[in-house]
């Protein structure tokens, strides 16, 4: 706790006096740019990775960056979507994995959950995940399967997304984009999925982010 005591003194000392005007904007409201959907693992930051301030981006985070299809759970993440899109009007989500994501390799071995029962109950939102993953690449293992796995889960919870009516409807009006990204932690880069290649390419100046086209399901090239 001395580290975050420590930053907390470093913030108010150094940080507060070169920043009043954006606190104080900020206390007038929010107008976020995106709503960045991510994982609770701690080595990822979303502010960090994309270079924004506070009120830059309005973040929904949990255990594997799992959007639950409409309807099902009792989870936060539908009213923080529902708010984000229509109230702050927001107009671009981003869904955001990591590699070497935990949630995503207990997916993979659900025995090794068993100590974990609330884990195991919130991960069955990324069945479809764990089911695309083992029947369409039974021949790859270890950490490329991993991979492949956060890939996969990105993309499955962006069809999630279209399920809830809010998120729907302004994407049938042409008022809603959706990035499908993964962080590679070791690199720090960021990778899109790129609809037309089937694949996940690193995000730089020559490949600027850029939005799914309208479809109904996206996957990986096998």
């Amino acid at each position: 706790m001395q580290k975050l005591a420590d930053g907390l003194h470093k913030f108010h000392a150094e940080v507060c006096g070169t920043h009043q005007d954006l606190f104080r904007n900020l206390a007038r409201g929010q107008r976020p740019e995106a709503l960045f959907i991510t994982c609770s693992d701690s080595r990822i930051n979303p502010n960090l990775i994309t270079q924004t301030q506070p009120g830059d981006i309005f973040i929904v985070r949990n255990v594997g960056n799992i959007v639950p299809p409409y309807g099902a759970g009792n989870g936060s993440e539908a009213a923080a979507m529902e708010f984000a899109v229509a109230h702050l009007g927001i107009k671009h989500i981003i869904v955001c994995g990591h590699t070497h994501c935990g949630a995503m390799r207990g997916l993979l071995d659900s025995a090794g959950l068993d100590e974990l029962p609330a884990v195991k109950g919130w991960l069955q939102h990324a069945e479809l995940t764990r089911r695309l993953v083992q029947e369409n690449y039974p021949h790859i293992e270890g950490e490329d399967r991993l991979t492949i796995t956060v890939e996969e889960n990105v993309l499955a919870q962006i069809e999630n997304l279209r399920t809830h009516p809010t998120i729907r409807a302004r994407l049938a009006r042409g008022e809603l984009s959706l990035y499908a990204w993964v962080f590679k932690i070791e690199t720090g880069q960021v990778f899109q999925f790129e609809a037309s290649t089937g694949q996940f390419g690193p995000i730089g100046d020559a490949a600027p982010p850029s939005a799914l086209p309208e479809s109904t399901v996206y996957r990986r090239a096998v």
